[in-house]
């Protein structure tokens, strides 16, 4: 692991437990670029870990400081994020610049920085999440090329149906059930009953997530809870509540 202090960093507030992994890409032209950014005050910005493509790690903060990657976000009602957090940039140029599947000795060498971050805090499966998770009306990163059930079979996260893509009909429940699913989960989103814009941002981040097949195939369904989709978020809900 190399080490390269950024300083970019404060205090976590009010004690707040460490009981979330974020993950992240760059979405930057190179890693380097990436890094002097992670790095330089005026930026703001800041991870705890940046993971290159060649599977090197740098740590930018110390886990027990709040590092500054979360930025405006919520999840399962909270809402200062980088006081409860862990935060791991991918080095991958983002949907801007050339989105790319992420090379496996980058993924080896998450699974094994993730595994030992999830034996030292109190992180349960469901709060291991990406930037888009929680901030889906902002982000979409790490995207529907992340393999998210590679990571959960390594032990970290949540990933308990195979990826089935094709579209599927309507869900057979109403857009009020499938907001009060969402918010369950972990999503910021209300129950109106109405098929609006934070509730389509929440589940398109829902499907890069969980259904990234869909994603990639059939782009122009995605944001619309068909019944596959809301099928998996009942599934996950009810996992989550055990």
């Amino acid at each position: 692991m190399i080490e390269r202090p950024s300083p970019n960093f404060d205090d976590r507030r009010d004690a707040q437990p460490i009981d979330m992994l974020v993950l992240h890409y760059t979405g930057m032209t190179s890693a380097a670029a990436a890094l002097e950014r992670l790095c330089d005050p005026s930026a703001k910005v800041s991870a705890h870990y940046l993971i290159d493509e060649d599977g090197t790690v740098v740590r930018l903060v110390a886990e027990e400081a709040r590092a500054w990657h979360a930025g405006v976000s919520c999840w399962r009602g909270h809402r200062d994020i980088n006081s409860r957090s862990i935060g791991i940039e991918l080095v991958n140029p983002g949907h801007e610049f050339g989105y790319r599947s992420f090379p496996e000795p980058q993924m080896a060498s998450l699974e094994g920085l993730a595994r030992d971050i999830v034996a030292r805090h109190p992180i349960p499966p469901r709060n291991v999440v990406g930037h888009s998770d929680i901030a889906p009306t902002r982000k979409q990163d790490p995207g529907e090329r992340f393999d998210w059930g590679r990571l959960a079979r390594a032990g970290v996260g949540l990933w308990p149906f195979d990826d089935l893509g094709a579209p599927s009909g309507p869900a057979e429940v109403g857009i009020d059930v499938v907001q009060e699913w969402l918010g369950d989960f972990g999503y910021d989103v209300t129950r109106s009953g109405r098929l609006d814009d934070p509730t389509i941002a929440a589940v398109e981040a829902f499907q890069r997530h969980f259904r990234p097949a869909l994603v990639q195939v059939q782009v122009q369904v995605q944001g619309f809870p068909d019944r596959n989709t809301v099928a998996r978020l009942e599934s996950l809900v009810l996992l989550a509540r055990r």
